[in-house]
């Protein structure tokens, strides 16, 4: 990313980017339901940026991380 491209800083919890990263990472983009290409420009650049700038390492989870993070965030779903 170019110095001069504004950015955003979005603080996520840390089940939240393990599931995220998990999900971007088994997902075929290719597949998803898009309405503008740039979406699926905006997820793969999610995803290189949890790979790159992630606070904890997320890439590195094992198996039983990423379904504690899942049942962690799906907890209180209530939906």
């Amino acid at each position: 990313m170019e110095d001069d491209v504004p950015t955003v800083t979005v603080r996520l919890w840390r089940p939240d980017a393990i599931v995220l990263f998990d999900w971007l990472m088994s997902t075929d983009l290719d597949t998803v339901p898009i309405s503008h290409p740039a979406q699926k420009q905006a997820l793969a650049d999610l995803l290189s940026r949890l790979e790159w700038a992630a606070d904890t390492d997320v890439t590195a989870s094992t198996a039983e991380e990423i379904a504690a993070a899942q049942q962690e965030v799906a907890r209180d779903m209530g939906w």
